[in-house]
């Protein structure tokens, strides 16, 4: 049922919400206003007992140091479905490859999920940690939009909103002068990213060209002559959403003259898309186009002014998915 894939969405996103936090500074100055020292406040992943039971391991204070305050540690907590951002399970898109090749890959919609981080600032003095929560905070109103490359197959990049929740405070200052004390802030953030499935080639189960020989004379080793017929699956309708123009009148079903708002990119002997009906191009003057209509059994239909007109091209033959219709085009040599 299910095949392997892992594109590192989860991890990717982890390792770019603690990006956010990760330069934040504090100063110390003296009783006139000068900076004493400037220090870097480390970041780490970890629960935060796990730092606290570190610093609960010596509690007294003439032993050496074997944990520094200030510091920060973040933790992914949770995962929940997003039912908010649903989109339809069944569509796909497609895309060309990251590394700029031809090949197109296909890729069902993403599931929308919600990451639920937790990020702990832990201080001894109350100073050091307003300092961090006022460089924090500013940024987030109350969501960050981070940039996330979550697969890089098809070069897919999503802005990920970071949304901060709430904030809670606890001090721990139990015990005698000998007890270390540790504020402890909470920020609890919810990160709202995207899950994606097992990504295909669009084109894996499309016979993209099927050539027939054909040869006469007795003898097979030295046919007199040679006959190759060769037919490739052709778009008839539009899958890059590429609209050359638009109607400029409406257009009845038996008209074979449709006038457009510029045919300056529109050529003879193609084929285009209106609106789901497939029309032949046969010949241009100025902006009338004379058409063939309901081309390769697709229904004709009257259409309004203003409707697209879109273009159907090798870029389209492309990208035919699997359960389509689709036409022939047909060559001799």
């Amino acid at each position: 049922m299910f095949d392997y894939f892992y594109h590192q969405i989860l991890r990717r996103t982890v390792i770019a919400f603690g990006s956010l936090f990760n330069e934040i500074s504090i100063k110390h100055t003296n009783n006139n206003g000068a900076t004493i020292d400037v220090i870097k406040v480390p970041l780490a992943y970890g629960p935060t007992q796990k730092f606290l039971a570190r610093l609960e391991q010596s509690p007294d204070l003439n032993k050496p140091v074997q944990i520094t305050l200030p510091r920060m540690s973040f933790e992914f907590t949770g995962l929940t479905y997003d039912p908010a951002r649903k989109s339809t399970t069944t569509q796909t898109f497609t895309t060309g490859l990251a590394s700029g090749g031809t090949e197109v890959k296909k890729v069902y919609l993403p599931v929308p999920y919600n990451m639920q981080f937790e990020l702990s600032i832990m201080s001894k003095l109350n100073d050091d940690a307003l300092q961090i929560i006022e460089q924090i905070l500013p940024y987030f109103q109350p969501a960050y939009t981070l940039t996330v490359e979550l697969v890089d197959d098809i070069n897919e990049k999503r802005d990920v909103p970071v949304i901060l929740e709430n904030i809670t405070m606890q001090d721990d200052y139990e015990g005698n002068f000998s007890t270390r004390r540790v504020l402890i802030y909470t920020l609890r953030f919810t990160v709202k990213t995207y899950l994606f499935g097992p990504i295909s080639s669009a084109t894996k189960d499309i016979i993209k060209k099927t050539t027939i020989s054909y040869i006469s004379g007795d003898q097979t080793s030295s046919p007199k002559r040679e006959v190759v017929y060769a037919s490739e699956p052709r778009a008839i309708k539009n899958y890059t959403g590429i609209v050359l123009t638009n109607l400029s009148k409406d257009v009845g079903i038996e008209d074979t003259l449709i006038t457009v708002n510029d045919a300056s990119s529109i050529s003879t002997n193609t084929y285009l898309d209106l609106e789901g009906e497939e029309v032949y191009v046969k010949l241009k003057s100025g902006n009338v186009l004379t058409v063939d209509r309901g081309r390769d059994n697709t229904t004709v239909t009257s259409h309004l002014a203003g409707s697209p007109i879109k273009s159907i091209t090798t870029s389209d033959n492309l990208l035919i998915e699997e359960g389509d219709d689709f036409g022939f085009s047909g060559s001799t040599f």
